[in-house]
């Protein structure tokens, strides 16, 4: 059932971007692409997917979309700044007009009290307007259920800024 939900999302968002006229990109990193591919899988979304950057390492991170080395040190790759750091990025290397990025701890391990397992930061840049971050705490029901999870609030979000 959550597999047709994130599939009419993904129809949604592929929807609004043409209405707009513009191209997306994805920054990712515990997602591993996932966002990306929810919206290839959508037969003709190259007309609007641009690219899809997947940041697992924090050397990705900064190699492929220039986030400072100096923020992840300072705040940690699981962040708010680095969140809103990946999603200006993707936007500045890329031809999209709008970029979501993810950044969180899957799990099953590599948690802490201060970032449990579940701890998802996003962030959103729309060209033109300052980036956005939201964080959310999943429940713990393993791995996958965290991923996809991330996969669904990073598709509301992109509606919620194209709507």
């Amino acid at each position: 059932m959550s597999e047709l939900i994130a599939e009419a999302k993904a129809i949604a968002v592929l929807e609004a971007c043409r209405r707009h006229g513009i191209l997306l990109a994805t920054a990712e990193s515990c997602t591993g692409g996932l966002i990306v591919a929810s919206l290839t899988d959508i037969g003709g979304s190259s007309d609007v997917v641009d690219r899809g950057f997947v940041t697992y390492s924090n050397g990705a991170k900064h190699e492929m979309i220039g986030v400072p080395a100096e923020l992840i040190d300072k705040h940690g790759a699981v962040s708010e700044e680095v969140a809103l750091a990946m999603a200006a990025g993707a936007l500045a290397h890329s031809h999209a007009g709008i970029a979501v990025s993810v950044t969180g701890i899957a799990g099953p391990g590599g948690g802490s009290e201060a970032k449990p397992v579940g701890l998802v930061w996003f962030g959103l840049a729309l060209n033109g307007k300052q980036p956005i971050a939201a964080r959310h705490v999943f429940d713990d029901h393993g791995r996958a259920s965290i991923r996809n999870a991330a996969v669904n609030t990073a598709l509301d979000m992109l509606l919620k800024a194209l709507s």
